[in-house]
């Protein structure tokens, strides 16, 4: 993996958490959390067909997302609660479904003949195997409510203090269990060419990656904080029940 790639991944992950910081510190609102997430969600539905090169290890390209939507699940949970952060888990499945048909249908269109695009490296590149589109959907709705589930647990459990427990401890293991859940079943069980030799290996794969990278964005929790509430601004924790 370039390093410089990896330094502006660093970049990204900072400007996307300053702009949604001081939008909710200004509009106490958790919109602008749910258009990112939504975003994210997107991109790693298309990203996760390829499988790229980590330094010395494979993985889908769709992990380098992950830090970023299980970020996000961690801020909403942070300012606004379990129940909203559920709220936006399940919109944002509502928009792959749609996003999914409109690919579909965009794909079953006759092409013009002035097109110069040949048409069968498009659907190569736009068409989602069903395999991974399931595998997708079922680790997503998994993964991403235990991740809001334990969040709020572990934030119970020590009193609302030390946010790095937190959000590593609530991270680090559904990471884990997305991997495994959604390599075995997109490479494995759903997949007509099943290479089981490969699937623990792109699960490792995954696991270094999203482990690093979800190691990364935890200090961007604490940016995010620094933000919403510096020189005194409103906590919008306490919206938590307005919301």
């Amino acid at each position: 993996m370039n390093y410089l790639i990896l330094v502006f991944w660093v970049l990204s992950l900072f400007l996307s958490t300053s702009f949604i910081a001081l939008y909710v510190r200004k509009y106490k609102k958790s919109d602008i959390i749910i258009a990112f997430y939504v975003v994210y969600i997107a991109l790693s539905q298309i990203l996760a067909a390829k499988i790229a090169v980590f330094w010395n290890w494979t993985a889908p390209a769709a992990v380098i997302i992950f830090p970023f939507t299980f970020q996000l699940t961690d801020t909403m949970n942070e300012h606004f609660g379990q129940k909203e952060t559920h709220k936006m888990i399940f919109i944002a499945f509502l928009t792959q479904i749609l996003m999914v048909m409109f690919v579909w249908f965009g794909n079953s269109l006759e092409p013009a003949v002035y097109w110069w695009v040949d048409n069968e490296q498009w659907l190569l590149i736009f068409s989602q195997s069903i395999a991974i589109t399931a595998a997708s959907w079922i680790s997503f709705l998994l993964t991403e409510n235990l991740d809001a589930w334990l969040y709020q647990k572990i934030k119970k459990w020590t009193k609302g203090k030390m946010l790095w427990v937190r959000s590593v401890l609530s991270d680090i293991p559904v990471l884990a269990l997305d991997s495994v859940i959604f390599v075995t079943l997109a490479f494995g069980v759903f997949s007509p060419n099943a290479d089981w030799v490969m699937v623990p290996i792109i699960i490792l794969g995954q696991l270094i990656t999203k482990w690093f990278f979800g190691v990364l964005d935890t200090p961007f929790m604490y940016l995010d904080r620094f933000i919403v509430n510096y020189k005194g601004g409103k906590n919008v924790k306490s919206l938590e029940n307005e919301s």
